[in-house]
């Protein structure tokens, strides 16, 4: 991987209202750290060139060659290592840079990809990617662009692991050979509903009630109004003389 050249200037003024004139002027604060880097510095650098050396094939493992004026003029080989950005606009607010030697081996992220189309998806399997990124080891120069996965032969059930996946040289990766990247899984069937819910969703039985006579009626019907007030209540019979 060929690095990428970037200028820099290094910052005096600190602080909201310095960061606030800074990306007024489309330049975007950031720091620089790392080896043969004996403090943090402060740094900052134009919008319009921070999205030139984003936009590469190398994506943000681009390795730059940074040139940093100010009361130290100095030069540093640096890779990405965060990008802040704001929750709402997605604009880029701040950066760090880890200031690496070529010739020692460093730990980066590497973009998955999945390339063709599996038979199993086609018969209604999900495809499930476990690892939209995998972390690899290697030198700076030897970054891989991206890591692809081929999944034109893949059915129902099936799974391609780390150990399948086709690393180059000197790039090793750091997950377990067993582990799992992507897979397809059969579609979930329609769960039948719980005894408790199919219960609730029946219509509420209409319970019986006793006519005097001993007839049943239904409790919806008008029950007898209290069989005719207890048949009026007969008058008592009068005693005979």
């Amino acid at each position: 991987m060929k690095t990428v050249p970037l200028n820099a200037a290094q910052r005096s003024e600190l602080g909201k209202q310095a960061v606030k004139r800074l990306r007024a002027q489309k330049r975007i604060p950031g720091v620089v750290y790392g080896s043969g880097v004996k403090t943090a510095t402060p740094i900052d650098v134009s919008l319009d060139d921070f999205f030139r050396v984003l936009h590469t094939k190398a994506g943000e493992n681009v390795i730059i060659q940074l040139s940093v004026a100010g009361a130290k003029n100095f030069e540093k080989t640096v890779v990405i290592k965060e990008i802040q950005r704001n929750p709402q606009t997605d604009a880029i607010e701040h950066f760090d840079f880890n200031a690496i030697s070529l010739t020692e081996k460093i730990k980066v992220k590497v973009p998955f990809h999945v390339k063709g189309d599996a038979p199993g998806v086609k018969e209604g399997g999900v495809l499930d990617v476990v690892h939209h990124e995998i972390e690899v080891e290697c030198l700076p120069t030897n970054i891989p662009e991206r890591l692809d996965a081929d999944i034109s032969a893949l059915k129902i059930g099936d799974a391609i692991h780390i150990r399948e996946l086709q690393f180059p040289s000197g790039v090793l990766p750091q997950l377990e050979a067993d582990e799992v990247v992507l897979a397809i899984h059969a579609p979930k069937a329609e769960e039948a509903p719980a005894p408790e819910e199919a219960a609730a969703a029946e219509p509420e039985v209409i319970g019986k009630v006793k006519k005097e006579e001993g007839e049943e009626v239904s409790a919806s019907e008008p029950a007898a109004p209290q069989a005719a007030e207890a048949k009026k209540e007969k008058p008592a019979e009068k005693k005979e003389k």
